[in-house]
């Protein structure tokens, strides 16, 4: 771990708090000193102390950078946000590590996740006229095989088979292919500003 040079978060000049600044920052702060910085859990709201499960989406120039996340809610929010963010930056394997250059191109967004539900559907029909557009997010498992999108995936995604179809074939699934081995969750998210 380097010599820590300030702890985050650091309040903007008007003290309102934000977590997206946050993941920025800890992005920020391992471009010029390597490894996560300290945190400050006492700065920002009370909230920001409590377990919260996250993920941490980059874009660049509307294009996914990286997206990580984890539904463990063991951990402060502020835990979660910085080891996503880092995540996403650093060791997303879809992408290579950001550099400097990038860093003024990042756009950040932050989900902050609801439970998971188990999400038993009887055949591909009932799943997709269960499913709830733009509200829903959804896991999928088969053996080995899972995958995760999250609700902001129905932006790009609005038709139910679309999101679906999709969704199996991050997880490597054929999508045309029922299994009733198939498991499902189902979440919501909200986006933190």
């Amino acid at each position: 771990m380097p010599s820590v040079e300030r702890s985050l978060p650091n309040l903007d000049s008007t003290g309102e708090p934000s977590l997206r600044r946050f993941a920025f920052e800890c992005i920020e702060y391992t471009l010029e000193y390597g490894g996560l910085p300290t945190i400050d859990h006492a700065a920002g709201p009370a909230s920001w102390r409590e377990p919260r499960a996250c993920f941490v989406t980059l874009r660049e120039q509307r294009e996914l950078r990286g997206c990580i996340g984890t539904f463990d809610a063991t951990r402060p929010i502020l835990t979660n946000v910085a080891m996503n963010a880092h995540r996403a930056a650093f060791a997303d394997p879809r992408f290579p590590p950001v550099v400097p250059e990038e860093l003024p191109l990042l756009e950040v967004e932050i989900s902050l996740l609801g439970p998971t539900r188990p999400f038993p559907v009887a055949s591909r029909a009932d799943l997709l006229s269960r499913l709830v557009p733009g509200v829903d997010g959804l896991i999928v498992h088969d053996g080995a095989r899972h995958a995760t999108f999250l609700p902001a995936v129905w932006e790009s995604l609005p038709k139910p088979s679309g999101f679906v179809d999709e969704l199996l074939r991050k997880a490597g699934l054929p999508a045309d292919d029922w299994s009733p081995d198939r498991r499902f969750e189902r979440f919501t998210a909200t986006k933190a500003s």
